[in-house]
């Protein structure tokens, strides 16, 4: 790619990311162009739909958070590592205001230029339950088809201002329920 095709598909991606912070999922195509100061044809030729600027701006973050899964995996307890993981996806959540169903709808649809990135994150947030599973600390009657229903839905949920300040004790909510062996926790395991 050309220095400036490179420039200015940089530039495409750091303002969309603040428009979106702003607007959400629903950010304008020709308010991003106009604040990275390009054309929208400029922009339609690096991201010709919605769905591939948003792939490009967030698959960055689900590749992080798909390596932290792995890090996690091998470094913390299965419990924390899946309480660690699932607080951090949630953050990530946050930060992108109709993100949510974005994923949700590209987690199902293999065409989707989110697919791939959606498959990874929900993979290894599966493999983190199993390995809670394994140790008895997470409900065995869980799938990580579950987990990334419940992190979807408590994801919608903080994106709603009337639930925003309420997000940490949802979280908690939510962990306590998936976890059955932390403290202060009187759910008990599935038989």
């Amino acid at each position: 790619m050309r220095a400036d095709a490179q420039k200015n598909r940089s530039q495409i991606l750091t303002f969309a990311r603040d428009a979106v912070a702003e607007h959400g999922a629903d950010a304008s195509m020709r308010d991003i162009a106009r604040r990275a100061g390009v054309g929208l044809a400029t922009l339609l030729r690096h991201f010709p739909t919605r769905e591939a600027l948003f792939e490009a701006l967030l698959c960055t973050h689900l590749d992080a958070l798909t390596r932290k899964a792995d890090e996690l995996e091998t470094s913390a307890a299965a419990d924390a590592a899946l309480l660690t993981w699932f607080r951090e996806l949630v953050v990530f959540t946050q930060g992108y205001r109709g993100v949510v169903a974005m994923m949700a709808a590209a987690h199902a649809n293999p065409d989707s230029a989110l697919y791939a990135s959606c498959a990874a994150v929900h993979s290894a947030g599966a493999r983190l339950l199993r390995r809670a599973q394994d140790e008895g600390t997470a409900r065995a009657d869980m799938t990580g088809d579950d987990l990334f229903a419940l992190i979807t839905a408590l994801g919608w949920a903080v994106d709603q201002p009337s639930f925003k300040a309420r997000a940490d004790h949802l979280v908690h909510l939510i962990t306590s329920a998936i976890l059955t062996n932390r403290p202060g926790n009187n759910v008990g395991k599935a038989t």
